[in-house]
């Protein structure tokens, strides 16, 4: 296997592994994102996500298997940037790639992330790509960082 990796735009199909992959225990202790039931989980995506047009998504294959997904969307004046790759991909190299090809399409500056601070893989991957640490966060009793690549990155 190669690990070839490249973005596409998303499918209808796409979200059933999207899906799958947020059910995932051990991803969703990682990020302290609850998994969705499938209703809520179809119409955010299908409304919130591939029918907002502010919203920018793309598929991760690797070779040719859908691996996860980066989203940059705008939020209180911010646009905001997250992802999601299936276990199956984690500590490859993988994400590293992906957010590199997605950062060429994704032009907007500033632009922001905010990851739990306890996820130190999805931190370092993002200050890898630099996103610098602005502030801590909090969503309930969850602490998150705030990072942000600025407008000369």
């Amino acid at each position: 296997m190669s690990d070839q990796v490249e973005l596409r735009d998303v499918g209808p199909a796409d979200l059933e592994v999207f899906f799958a992959q947020e059910q995932d225990p051990e991803a969703a202790r990682r990020s302290r994102f609850s998994p969705r039931e499938r209703d809520t989980f179809m119409t955010h995506w299908t409304t919130k996500v591939l029918g907002e047009p502010t919203v920018f998504v793309q598929a991760v294959t690797v070779d040719g298997e859908l691996a996860g997904n980066f989203v940059a969307w705008w939020a209180e004046g911010r646009r905001f940037i997250g992802y999601w790759l299936g276990r199956q991909f984690w500590g490859r190299g993988i994400g590293t790639r992906a957010l590199a090809l997605f950062l060429e399409r994704e032009k907007a500056r500033p632009l922001h992330a905010d990851p739990y601070l306890g996820n130190t893989g999805s931190v370092r991957l993002l200050e890898k790509h630099g996103f610098r640490r602005t502030e801590t966060v909090w969503y309930a009793e969850n602490e998150h960082v705030m990072l942000v690549l600025d407008e000369d990155r």
